[in-house]
């Protein structure tokens, strides 16, 4: 029986209806975060170390020019997982060391719990954690992860997985016995988290290298890269120094910026694997990768802000504007760059927003800001002030920093302050500044070195739970 012409128009106009309301699949989401890497540390800006893969982002992707963290690693690792400002529950002014039974506030919810109720089942931690150690409940896995693999704590040998003494390697809630160069593992985790994902399910993998971050060591593939010779010695031989019990001479090269470069080159070496496997699964396409560092470069380790003024534990500019890049071919326009101001806190609600997901009722107000719409060019970048820590804010256009007022837009190597000529706009800043200081919680956390003395660390770095049970 024949159709007439006009039944079979609406017959397809009808498959289309149905075809264009099917919802869009939503998309992996990789979040790929480097630890102490500086301004000038990627090749993309400039800089003597090699990056192909980092600049493979960047030039496919989009450069986020103006992206801020906090001046060190556990505040930033915390208000990226929150969406909100680390000083309203005690993190701002130092890092969570091994001896301090203290991590990230248990009432705060986070990116996976969130990312959870959007459909992603499977989130993986795979990385340097240094959001506490000490109790069951600071545990990614209690946080919202599914998996984990990687280290409890900052600063742990890169070959041996030291600290303190006892080995800081796991999987899951277990110690692991994997041996090798932990960059080379976190890599390794991934692509395997990756290649078992069930095909149509999305994932999220949260990936935080704990490179280039000191101790200075890499693996002598990597060092011969940058010109190493074996007969020259290391650094630390030729500056007598002594290496804390835990570290040893393995993998320092013949000075400190050889050493930071092979390090970060490793790192950029996984991060390309990574994205080699998103290509060869099929995956690229409708994957958000997510690339920044937590804070700026510590100079004494080799690593370079340049052009920017200061480093790592500074709110100038070297300390809290780092390298980042957003990449999602099937959503976003790519090979740009956008100025807008950007941070930390503002991942987790522009990462919803990109996924189209919704948060809680009830759930605590972010300081973050959705900026998914700005991403995609559908909308304006908003007009907002960012809380640095250490009595700084910046907009667009200003910086108030120490007292002293920047057009750090057209200035961003802080070189002239304009607060006399400005008397209203740094009024309102200051007034702002307050404001922001206000946000802080009861919680305080003790200086870094308070309970140092006569600290031991726990076997294997067993969390409490896990070592009664034996």
């Amino acid at each position: 029986m024949r159709v007439p012409r006009i039944l079979a128009a609406l017959i397809l106009l009808a498959c289309c209806a149905r075809l264009s309301a099917a919802p869009v699949k939503q998309p992996n989401i990789i979040i790929l975060v480097a630890d102490d890497l500086g301004w000038n540390d990627v090749g993309y800006h400039g800089s003597d170390i090699r990056t192909p893969a980092i600049d493979r982002l960047a030039k496919t992707g989009i450069q986020l020019d103006r992206f801020y963290v906090c001046p060190i690693c556990s505040p930033t690792r915390a208000g990226l997982l929150t969406g909100r400002y680390p000083h309203r529950f005690g993190l701002r002014d130092t890092v969570i060391p091994p001896w301090r039974k203290f991590g990230l506030e248990l009432s705060e919810r986070t990116l996976p719990q969130i990312f959870a109720e959007f459909g992603y089942e499977r989130r993986a931690c795979i990385g340097k954690w240094h959001l506490g150690h000490y109790k069951r409940a600071y545990h990614p896995i209690e946080r919202g992860f599914t998996h984990f693999y990687g280290h409890y704590n900052g600063a742990i040998d890169y070959f041996t997985h030291l600290r303190e003494g006892e080995r800081d390697w796991h999987r899951n809630f277990k110690p692991s016995a994997d041996a090798g160069y932990s960059t080379e593992l976190l890599g390794e985790e991934a692509l395997r988290f990756i290649k078992s994902s069930p095909a149509g399910a999305p994932f999220l993998l949260y990936l935080p290298f704990n490179a280039p971050h000191g101790p200075l060591q890499a693996p002598r593939k990597y060092l011969d890269e940058y010109g190493y010779d074996e007969k020259s010695g290391s650094f630390r031989k030729k500056n007598k120094l002594q290496a804390r019990d835990e570290y040893g001479a393995q993998g320092q090269g013949n000075h400190k910026r050889q050493t930071f470069a092979a390090m970060v080159t490793a790192m950029d070496t996984q991060i390309g694997r990574i994205l080699d496997t998103l290509d060869a699964e099929g995956l690229a396409e409708n994957s958000i990768v997510l690339f920044f560092s937590d804070n700026g470069a510590t100079l004494k380790i080799g690593g370079s802000n340049k052009p920017l003024p200061g480093a790592k534990h500074s709110v100038h500019e070297g300390g809290v504007r780092v390298p980042a890049v957003i990449r999602w071919p099937a959503g976003l326009k790519g090979s740009r760059k956008l100025d807008m101001l950007m941070g930390y806190i503002d991942v987790l609600p522009t990462l919803a927003g990109l996924v189209g997901g919704e948060r809680k009722r009830g759930d605590k107000p972010m300081d973050g800001v959705d900026l998914s719409n700005v991403l995609q060019g559908g909308a304006k970048a908003p007009e907002r002030t960012f809380y640095l820590g250490q009595k700084a804010v910046i907009s667009q256009q200003w910086k108030l920093i120490e007292g002293k007022l920047y057009k750090i837009d057209t200035d961003p190597t802080e070189k002239k302050d304009i607060s006399e000529k400005n008397p209203a706009i740094l009024k309102r800043l200051s007034r702002e500044l307050a404001a922001f200081e206000k946000l802080a919680g009861k919680i305080k956390v003790a200086p870094y070195s308070s309970g140092r003395k006569d600290f031991k660390a726990p076997g294997n770095w067993q969390i409490e739970a896990e070592r009664k049970k034996k």
